[in-house]
């Protein structure tokens, strides 16, 4: 895997993957900042995997949707000390067993943006379905 990230003007950089996709990026909140990009991988890589399980076990999933809270150091680095993710799935016939054992397998063993992080940030789950 390859990417680039080149030097816009000011604090702003655009990055752009081997498989062609770009995204702006800022330091000075005229676009998405990395570390907001950092989180959002968590969310849209655990919520990958907890619809992937479902569908896996031949679950109907119509909508999955993943809040996510995270706290930062007071002082430089700012990196993230936690990070909670609450998943709101809505299917057909979907059992607390489904959901909690999807979310667990994702954080637990296939989320490679969660267990990257883990050791360093507290991650924590939660869901709720619709």
């Amino acid at each position: 895997m390859k990417a680039t990230v080149s030097w816009q003007q000011a604090l702003t950089f655009s990055g752009q993957t081997e498989s062609g996709y770009q995204q702006t990026m800022d330091g000075n909140g005229e676009a998405i900042s990395p570390m907001e990009s950092v989180l959002l991988a968590v969310g849209a890589c655990s919520s990958i995997d907890v619809v992937d399980i479902l569908k896996k076990r031949r679950l109907t999933v119509h909508d999955c949707e993943c809040d996510l809270t995270a706290e930062r150091a007071e002082q430089p680095p700012r990196v993230f000390t936690a990070i909670h993710a609450h998943y709101k799935v809505k299917g057909d016939n979907l059992s607390d067993k489904d959901v909690d054992r999807a979310v667990a397998l994702s954080a637990e063993k296939y989320c490679s943006v969660m267990l990257m992080l883990k050791g360093n940030v507290n991650i924590t789950t939660s869901y709720q379905i619709m």
